[in-house]
This record gives structure tokens, sequence and C-alpha cells, in this order.
């Protein structure tokens, strides 16, 4: 197959493209409101309910200006272009004026194929660049719409491209959900093992909170080294060329198990620019940060230096394990950065002598490593479907660029591997 061998038609001759309401304050504040669609609620190939407007409209306009399942929505500003259709998961339902409603004027037309088409042309092809009016914001009027170009394949080879798309496209849906669900578990369980413990006990009252009688509460600072490293000069090249021993920044704190580094200074750094050699098993902290790095947690696991905006605790392993450690203050994130935003910086940061001070519990060395089993177990969880929603959604970027181009004929793919990937693992959280 070659797209090329595909005859072509416009919009216009394949689809009727209506108009939605226009949104004035009368109908937002009018009597009879009934929900409708805005621009923001049109995803890729997907329609988002989550919040939804009100508009009044009248019976008569709603006749032409409603929308029935199976209809193509066309965004008209913002994300030019983008497209979903609409499944009807609503009985009534209308839609704003910037978008545009297409209805197939033939049973010959499967509506889900312009979808991943137009994804394909305005995303990775720009075949239909030029097509937004060249206002201040560009916007694809109905016009411009109606005219553009698109290829008519055999209904069934339409169909067989639009299942393949959409089974892949549902895996990733379905990923990303497990994932979220995973991290909820995640959560719940922390803060169940963080106040109950393992064991059933009795709790008592502490400052932080209610904890396991057993358990003790002590400072951050007892359990082992605190301190942070520094940022060599990238003007000195004796700091950085040829440099073979890692140093971590911030960013690094969002793999929470550290097993290599990115970066890497040279000895006369380490000697010079008072670097520390921090060891495997050590908690490190992002200390500085506007963004979400502030107060994000990891274990290292070999041994490297440190910037000026990462803290670490060479946590004293008869006493704690540095993955209990980390999942405590896990917890403590939002509290962690509330105090790195009080700090009268423009630039939230916490200091190793907060660090020292923070209070944190501590059970029995045995029951500690067990609750590291568990949340571990629930990461290899999320790992795992995160791994696969990251494979899924670039699988379906390759096959919407060769299936659209030609590259590959729908029908010669072999595809038996895909369902497995493509639904979620025995033992899903999800």
């Amino acid at each position: 197959m070659n797209t090329a061998l595909w005859p072509t038609q416009t919009i216009g001759d394949l689809f009727e493209i209506g108009a939605g309401k226009t949104m004035s304050a009368k109908a937002r504040e009018g009597q009879d409101r009934k929900p409708f669609l805005r621009t923001s609620n049109v995803l890729w190939d997907e329609i988002d309910l989550s919040v939804v407007d009100e508009m009044a409209i009248t019976d008569e306009e709603l006749r032409s200006k409603s929308l029935a399942p199976g209809d193509l929505l066309v965004c008209e500003g913002g994300d030019i272009g983008r497209a979903a259709i609409w499944t009807g998961q609503r009985e009534i339902m209308s839609y704003q004026n910037h978008l545009h409603r297409l209805r197939p004027k033939t049973k010959l037309t499967d509506s889900r194929f312009y979808v991943y088409f137009l994804h394909c042309g305005f995303t990775q092809l720009g075949i239909f660049e030029g097509a937004g009016n060249k206002t201040t914001i560009p916007n694809l009027s109905k016009n411009r719409l109606a005219v553009l170009e698109v290829p008519v394949p055999p209904l069934r080879e339409q169909q067989a491209i639009t299942l393949l798309l959409g089974t892949v496209r549902s895996g990733v849906k379905a990923h990303a959900h497990a994932h979220q669900l995973a991290q909820e578990l995640k959560a719940a369980t922390m803060t169940e093992l963080f106040t109950r413990g393992l064991r059933g006990e009795a709790q008592k009252e502490t400052e932080i909170g209610w904890v396991p009688e057993s358990w003790k509460i002590v400072r951050l600072g007892d359990l082992g080294r605190i301190g942070n490293g520094s940022t060599p000069k990238r003007s000195i090249p004796a700091y950085w060329t040829d440099g073979t021993y890692p140093w971590l920044t911030s960013a690094k704190m969002y793999d929470r198990d550290i097993i290599r580094a990115d970066q890497f200074v040279t000895a006369t750094a380490l000697a010079e620019c008072h670097l520390p050699k921090v060891q495997p098993g050590a908690l490190l902290m992002a200390i500085t940060g506007q963004g979400k790095t502030l107060g994000h947690c990891a274990v290292l696991r070999v041994e490297a230096t440190v910037s000026q905006h990462v803290a670490y605790v060479q946590t004293d392993a008869t006493r704690a394990n540095p993955g209990f450690v980390r999942g405590y203050l896990e917890t403590q994130y939002d509290y962690l950065r509330q105090i790195g935003a009080g700090g009268g910086s423009t630039k939230g940061a916490l200091t190793c002598a907060f660090l020292r001070s923070l209070p944190i519990p501590i059970p029995s060395l045995q029951e500690q490593n067990e609750m590291v089993e568990v949340l571990d177990a629930i990461d290899r969880k999320i790992a795992l479907h995160q791994q696969k929603r990251a494979v899924l959604e670039a699988l379906f970027k390759a096959l919407l660029h060769k299936l659209m181009t030609g590259e590959i004929d729908v029908n010669d793919l072999d595809l038996t591997a895909l369902t497995a990937l493509s639904t979620e693992p025995e033992g899903s959280c999800a």
C-alpha cells in the first residue's frame, strides 16, 4: 500500500460541516441552560468531560447545534485541527462556535480514521501548515477546513487502521489509569504504614502525629551525617574535562534510586571545590527549586558527589533503612515545600540545619525492612505501568506516521504481541 495510490477528496466532500453556538454572556446566564463542549474538552481522540460548561440554547437552535454519536469535532482555535469523536456520553450536548462538527455524507467514511489523519497531518507531517488564518490567534475557519485534501482509502482499510491505532491508544489510557491507581494505592498504604506500622500495636500521640507505641521519634541528624555539595566553576576545564567521578544535581532526585550519573567531575574538582564523597546507601534530597523538585528524595546506590542544591544524609545502616527514611519523607513532601517557600527568598530552599532537626519516626530495623518491601512492590507496579505506557505512546506515534504515509501496510503487520502489551498485567493494582 502507498498513500499515493489512495484517491483524495476534500473534507467538505466527505463531511457536512456544522457551526456551534456563539458563547455570549447572555447565553451563559440565561434560562434553560444545557451542557456544551468547548475546545478545551476536545483532546486528540478523546472527549474530556471532567469540566463541562452550560449555556442557554433554544430547542430550535439545539436541533441544528447539538451532537449525535459519531460526530467528528475539530478545533478551530488554540491547538487547531485537534479532533475527536463524540460517542454520545451524554444524551443532550451542544457545542461552542470554535468547534466544527463534521458528519459523514456517506457510510463509506470512517470518522475516526480522519481523527488519526488530522492528528498525523497537524502534529507530524506539517502538511496542513498555512491552513489556519494568519491572525494574532491562529484559527481554522470552516472554509479553510472544507478545502483540506485528505486521502480516501477503501472503508475496510480505514477501519483496519482505526482499529489498530485505537487499540494502541486504549492501551496507553489503560496503563495511564492503572499508573494513577497504583500511585493512589501507594499514598494510602504509606499513610497507614507510617501511622499504624505492621505489628497491630496500640498507638501513641507524638509531635508528628499518631505512631505505634514501640516507635521512637528521633531527629534526622541523629541518623547520620548531613551536608550538601557544590558546583565547580564551568569556566575551569580542569574541573570538568575528562571527569570520571559522578556528580549529581537535584534533577536526579526523580530517579528515586540513583544507580548512575549524567555528569562527572575530575579529581581536581573533588580536591579544590569541597565536594563530599557520598557513599552508597545515603539519602539525598533536593533542597532548592520553585517547581516540583524541592523536597524530592532518592537513595544513592553508587558512590558520588552532589551539587549545592542537594543535601545528603549518610545514614547509619544499623539504625535506619534509607528506603524507609525516603518513604517517610515522601509523606512530608507538602510540608517540606511549605518550609522551603517560607524562607523569605524568591528561590525556595531548605537548609541542612532544618533537616538535622527534622523529627522522624523509627521502628525496629526489621519492621523498617518489611515496610520497605511493601513499598518497593508497589513502586515496581508503578514503574511497570509507566514503562508500558511509554512504550505504547512511542508505538502509537510510529504507527501513526508510517500508516498515514504508506511506509507500512496495515495488512502486513503482525500484532500478536500487541494485545499483551496493551492490556494490564496480571495482578494489576487497577
